[in-house]
């Protein structure tokens, strides 16, 4: 026993004093390598978009049907767009097939048929080199409707007899 400032210290309490500082020191040191592994750095490229679904809202049959959804590349390594598929004939994707450096844009554009009237719910597959996602898939919506049309042949104004006195 040891007395120290009217404190008497044991071996015991020496050894549980020691035993607790170290359990700190291994969970505080294995708690660091629990969230440097969560950290996992991805190399390669990596694609990201502006957007995962572009909503046209409801818009008239005849409409504007040009979307564009931006593609950046937050990978280490050139992004390659390899295909775009739309999910049906009404949609056609268009995009650049020339790499993307990373850090850099470029644009996917979309165009939809707005001849027909209805719901759209639509989807643009797009295949590439992605580290992270090497399919994505992105949406277009909105609502067509019909815009209204006369019914009929057109009449022909004549002018009637004038009285003339």
């Amino acid at each position: 026993m040891k007395e120290k400032g009217g404190f008497i210290f044991t071996s015991e309490f020496n050894q549980s004093l020691i035993m607790k500082k170290v359990l700190l020191t291994l969970a505080v040191v294995f708690g660091g390598f629990i969230i440097a592994g969560a950290q996992e750095v991805v190399n390669g490229p990596i694609i990201s978009l502006d957007k995962e679904v572009h909503d046209y809202g409801t818009m008239d049959q005849g409409g504007d049907g040009n979307c564009v959804f931006t593609v950046t590349n937050d990978g280490t390594e050139p992004l390659i767009i390899s295909r775009c598929k739309g999910s049906c004939g009404c949609t056609v994707p268009q995009c650049d097939k020339d790499p993307i450096m990373p850090g850099a844009t470029s644009s996917i554009k979309v165009k939809y048929d707005t001849k027909r009237v209805g719901p759209i719910n639509k989807s643009v597959t797009i295949t590439s080199n992605a580290s992270n996602e090497p399919t994505k898939v992105i949406r277009i919506k909105g609502k067509i409707e019909a815009v209204a049309q006369t019914v009929g042949a057109p009449v022909k104004e004549v002018a009637g007899p004038t009285n003339k006195q």
